[in-house]
Parts: structure tokens; C-alpha cells; sequence
């Protein structure tokens, strides 16, 4: 399977060019730092996040889109679970260094990432991006910032070209939960991730902790 459909699903996009400029013009600095570290200082104290989420991928060049929607799982400590259930049912399972794909029929297909640069790096991001991870991103990005603890907006510019191999930009809106990431892609194409209905478990339950061991 070819990395750029494993990584299909992480390109997100939903502002015009406009609205992206607008929030890249404004970078992290003194008077923004401590609602920054305040959003991601709250996001991380929330280790599973279960939810809804709606998908357009947007492909530029055919000039059409493809949408889907489901549930999700983060876990922080040890990946993410993106559960399709429209229009085809699929279960898509990331983790540190591993991903896996299960479909209808009981096919499934493993990916073990251990050694790809691109992989890891993506795996890395991923995690820093959903839990907020503060370091991890000011590490990975130049990182832009609007707003306050109660509505905020983070424009984030990859520094490494592993990351900016498949992810060009990204911005992340929310309040007191993550409404939506979003990623441009180098070649123009992108995917829309609305994400909704948050809930915070104290765990996971037996089936969901499963899905997180490497078959």
C-alpha cells in the first residue's frame, strides 16, 4: 500500500486563502504564549477522547470530493482509532511505529513503520497535534496563534522535510476541545475534519485497548 493512501485521511483543509493568512501572520510571541500553553496544557490532561467525525477529501486536480464520516478514539500515550462507518465501513488503527487496516470480511492489512522516517515523524506529529503536546509542536512547527483559552485558532508551518512531505500546513481550531484540524497538502489536495460530540473516558474498554496491540 502506498504511503501517500495510508496518509490520506491526515491532509485537512477547510479555510479559504484568506482565513489561512490570516492566521499566518500572526506568530506565537510574548502577549499569545500563555493561552497557547494554557490550550495545550488543557488538552493533555485528557488522556482518551472519544467522537464524531466528518470527512471531505477534496482531490484539486479531479475537481471533486469524497466524503465520509464516523468515530474516533485518541489515546495519547498510544494512538488513534478512526472507525469508519459511512459510506463503507472501515477501522483504521495508528499507532507509535504501526498502523492497521481492517475491513468488512475480516480483511486487514498491517503496516509495521519501524525505520520510516516519514512514518515516524507523521506518528509523532499526530500525537503532539491531538493531545497538545506543547513542546512537541514548538519542536516540529513554527507555530501561529489567535485567540484565547475559550476560542482559539493555531496555524502551524512544518520546520522538518519529512513532515512537510505530506503535511504543508495546518491549523486547529477549537474552545475547550479540538473542533477541527486542518492540513494542506504540497500538491493542493485536502481533506476536511470536522470533529464533534467529545466525550473523556477515565479508560478504554477491553475491545478498544485491543485494537491498540500490534496483531
Amino acid at each position: 500500500m502506498r504511503y501517500a493512501a495510508l496518509l490520506i485521511f491526515f491532509l485537512l483543509f477547510t479555510e479559504t486563502y484568506a482565513q489561512q493568512e490570516d492566521i499566518f501572520r500572526n506568530p506565537l510571541n510574548s502577549r499569545t504564549n500563555d493561552a497557547f500553553i494554557a490550550v495545550c496544557t488543557r488538552l493533555s490532561q485528557r488522556p482518551f477522547t472519544r467522537g464524531n467525525f466528518e470527512q471531505e477529501k477534496i482531490l484539486n486536480r479531479l475537481n471533486r470530493s469524497l466524503k465520509s464520516s464516523g468515530n474516533f478514539i485518541i489515546a495519547a500515550q498510544l494512538g488513534m482509532v478512526w472507525d469508519t462507518v459511512s459510506p463503507f465501513p472501515s477501522t483504521l488503527v495508528l499507532g507509535r511505529d504501526y498502523m492497521v487496516q481492517f475491513r468488512p470480511g475480516g480483511q486487514k492489512t498491517v503496516l509495521n513503520a519501524q525505520g520510516n522516517e516519514i512514518f515516524l515523524r507523521m506518528a509523532d506529529v499526530l500525537s503532539a497535534v491531538f493531545s497538545g503536546n506543547a513542546q512537541g509542536l514548538l519542536d516540529n512547527f513554527d507555530v501561529y496563534f489567535i485567540g484565547t483559552t475559550v476560542s482559539w485558532e493555531l496555524g502551524l508551518i512544518p520546520k522538518n522535510n519529512a513532515i512537510n512531505s505530506f503535511a504543508q500546513r495546518i491549523i486547529m481550531n477549537g474552545d475547550d476541545v479540538i473542533r477541527s484540524i486542518q492540513i494542506s497538502e504540497q500538491n493542493g489536495d485536502s481533506v476536511i475534519y470536522i470533529l464533534s460530540n467529545h466525550s473523556f473516558p477515565a479508560e478504554l474498554n477491553v475491545q478498544e485497548t485491543a485494537l491498540f496491540s500490534l496483531p
